[in-house]
């Protein structure tokens, strides 16, 4: 599946099952690279994802003069 395609979370999946594959040091050569490669790509989309959620996150917390307003997140739970 092509990286662009992933969710954050697929990434995520994907990107620790390279970091598992690498650490384990038994791949060859080249498919270590390839490995490499692959997950430089998804931590760099990884990034990308979760710049843009902040931008979003704080564009909706505008106060009413337009400037930022930090707000703590309320935990799902509440």
């Amino acid at each position: 599946m092509e990286e662009n395609k992933l969710s954050f979370e697929q990434s995520m999946q994907r990107l620790e099952q390279i970091v598992r594959l690498l650490e384990k040091g038994d791949a060859p050569l080249e498919d270590a690279m390839k490995l490499f490669a692959e997950g430089t790509g998804l931590a760099a989309r990884c990034q990308e994802m979760l710049d843009t959620a902040e931008k979003q996150v704080v564009r909706l917390s505008k106060g009413a003069d337009g400037e930022p307003v930090e707000t703590e997140f309320a935990d799902a739970g509440e």
